[in-house]
């Protein structure tokens, strides 16, 4: 068996490679071992669980909940809400464990398990491993010791999760956003209510957009991956922003007034610089992933602010902020992590707090992101081949150097394989967007024709 945890869970096509079995399965194991459930336990112990608006996620959940309360785990379920609300509330409500099911921005007939350690924590590649072979004994034979009576999980619905959560949204905002018109792009997913919500207690004036989720429409030409229906909105409508999310509501994208993306990079760059100000940004530092432009490390470089790059990944990012105590990390893709109001990459959390920069500051987010000038990027996602040999390939190793030694000191590459689709990621960054795309190119064809 290949390891079922990727860098964000579990994630596949749900009912094929994510089956109720395999949740089920799952969740006993996960119960086990972030729960230390069974009679040596000494306490009761509790699990947060939610999903987004995928139809899969109906019947998952209930494979869900049916493992973890056969292994004797009270479960609070609060239905439909975003990742970061899971992750808030299994630490708010003193939980052991927390669980998602989603695939974030994937299209809807994927879906996927995401676990949370006590404190609303994403795991650590040892937990995870100790959950597979814990399933894999399961899964084998291998008997378990299954509570009954009393011992098993009762499951009750808190619909309480909801307000909790846009309740601390705003109360961990530096300033109000009084005289703001922001339209939100919700994805038809997670945070279809809860963002809404948060952005008008806040006093913006809020427009939405894709933020009727059927369960398939998740994801469906709007959202963070798809920019185009909110750009328009924001020119229609006049607004001073646009805020993008996708399914599962951890990763945020913008739009300035004009209609122009701004991406995570911009986003890290102007809230490094208003939290240095406020003095919370911890060591004058900001954690970003190797996949951050080169722009933002030469704007971080120019204003003072050091720079701390990771694999690409929120988890691991989120993981050196905690091991040097740093306050704000994340990724060009909108995973932003401001680690003293959440554990994880918060879509909305990051919405509010760019919009609230602009109430304080009375300048406009092309201002504001105008702080640093993105390098012309080309990604290509190159499907169909063997990703595992990525790192082993003599031939792509080769093309490599060739397009390092052409792009100099003034471009990069970066090749890899993606942790959550079947894919390879050719990234390539040049002074010209056309060498971008020519050196990209070339190397996706290498990857298509060495690894195919």
């Amino acid at each position: 068996m290949g390891r079922l945890f990727g860098t964000d869970g579990v994630r596949g096509v749900a009912n094929a490679d994510l089956t109720a079995e395999l949740a089920l399965g799952l969740s006993v194991a996960a119960a086990h071992v972030l729960a230390e459930a069974g009679s040596f336990a000494g306490h009761r112990p509790t699990a947060v669980v939610g999903r987004d608006p995928r139809a899969s996620g109906e019947f998952l959940e209930a494979a869900v909940v049916a493992g973890l309360a056969s292994a004797g785990v009270d479960v609070l379920r609060v239905g439909v809400l975003p990742t970061p609300a899971v992750a808030y509330l299994t630490g708010a409500l003193g939980a052991d464990l927390g669980v998602m099911l989603s695939a974030s921005h994937n299209a809807m007939p994927d879906n996927g398990i995401k676990f949370f350690a006590r404190g609303g924590h994403k795991l650590a590649d040892e937990l995870e491993d100790r959950i597979e072979q814990v399933y894999e004994q399961h899964r084998t034979g291998e008997p378990w010791e299954r509570p009954t009576g009393a011992g098993v999980g009762r499951v009750k619905e808190y619909d309480e999760g909801f307000d909790k959560y846009v309740a601390h949204l705003v109360a961990v905002l530096p300033n109000r956003l009084d005289g703001l018109k922001i339209v939100l792009d919700e994805a038809h997913g997670a945070a279809s209510r809860v963002s809404p919500e948060a952005f008008t207690r806040a006093g913006a004036e809020v427009v939405t957009i894709g933020a009727e989720p059927d369960g398939l429409n998740i994801n469906d030409g709007c959202g963070s991956t798809h920019l185009g229906l909110l750009k328009a909105a924001v020119v229609e409508h006049g607004a001073h922003l646009g805020i993008a999310h996708d399914g599962d509501a951890d990763r945020c994208l913008a739009v300035d007034a004009s209609g122009e993306e701004v991406d995570g990079d911009q986003i890290l760059a102007v809230l490094a610089l208003a939290m240095r100000e406020a003095g919370t940004l911890r060591g004058d530092t900001v954690v970003a992933t190797v996949m951050s432009n080169l722009g933002f490390k030469l704007a971080m470089e120019r204003e003072g602010v050091e720079l701390v790059q990771t694999a690409v990944g929120d988890r691991y990012v989120l993981e050196a902020m905690k091991e040097k105590g740093y306050a704000l990390g994340g990724e060009q893709s909108g995973h932003v992590i401001v680690l003293d109001h959440a554990t994880t990459g918060d879509g909305t959390l990051t919405g509010l707090m760019l919009a609230a920069r602009l109430a304080a500051t009375g300048r406009s987010l092309a201002e504001l992101a105008g702080v640093m000038e993105r390098l012309p990027q080309v990604l290509v996602n190159v499907r169909d081949v063997d990703k595992s040999r990525v790192t082993t390939s003599k031939e792509l190793s080769q093309a490599v150097t060739e397009a390092e030694r052409e792009l100099g000191a003034t471009g990069r590459v970066l090749l890899r394989s993606s942790g959550t689709e079947p894919l390879v990621r050719v990234m390539v960054e040049a002074p010209d967007l056309e060498q971008a795309k020519s050196v990209a190119g070339r190397l996706a064809d290498v990857v298509k024709s060495s690894l195919g």
